[in-house]
């Protein structure tokens, strides 16, 4: 039984990865890590900030103090400028209110960030204030904490939801929460979704 739905942001309702890959590509080769669009991609998706520090420190030591959170507001200002939807973010969300199911969206983004691309879009009415960064809770994803947290906010066990996600970052994070789990990316190890406006024949 699915009783609630659980999106990501990024890759399943913003069209975002290309342009915020290319800014994170940008700014790390500025470090000294050459970088395009593409590689960024392969290293850090489905990451949150925090997580890819590490990985960005152990290529060119030590980034400069206040480093990540000019990064973020870079992101958030050309993302307030060149955001756009998902191919079928509205039809799957539509079709949720449609079957009178709560919903939240979960986000390794910087909540300023992740709730700018929500009011930009129009989505944010859908979420009745679910709209949970990896700064609402302990952990980001792949730990559950993030799924967890919305399921309880929905007022649904994680059992009875349903995540719907994009990287192998977020669907660890969506099994590891006990919840049902899609992905819009084939070879996840979970259920296929290949076409998101056709989620509605998921909870019909």
């Amino acid at each position: 039984m699915i009783r609630a739905v659980l999106f990501d942001c990024d890759g399943v309702l913003a069209d975002s990865e290309t342009l915020s890959n290319r800014i994170v590509a940008e700014e790390i080769t500025a470090l000294g890590w050459a970088l395009d669009g593409h590689a960024a991609q392969r290293e850090f998706l489905g990451l949150s900030l925090p997580d890819m520090l590490p990985i960005i420190e152990g290529r060119v030591g030590p980034v400069p103090a206040g480093w990540g959170l000019a990064l973020s507001h870079r992101i958030a200002r050309e993302m307030e400028i060149g955001v756009t939807a998902m191919p079928g973010a509205l039809a799957a969300l539509e079709a949720v209110v449609a079957a009178g199911l709560p919903m939240a969206v979960c986000s390794n983004s910087a909540r300023a960030e992740l709730g700018m691309k929500m009011r930009v879009l129009g989505f944010e009415g859908f979420f009745a204030g679910r709209i949970l960064s990896f700064q609402d809770v302990p952990r980001p994803k792949p730990a559950p904490d993030l799924y967890l947290a919305a399921a309880e906010a929905c007022g649904v066990a994680p059992a009875d939801c349903l995540v719907v996600e994009d990287s192998a970052t977020g669907v660890a994070a969506g099994l590891a929460a006990g919840c049902q789990v899609v992905s819009l990316v084939p070879g996840l190890g979970v259920p296929y979704l290949p076409d998101l406006a056709g989620l509605g024949a998921l909870l019909g």
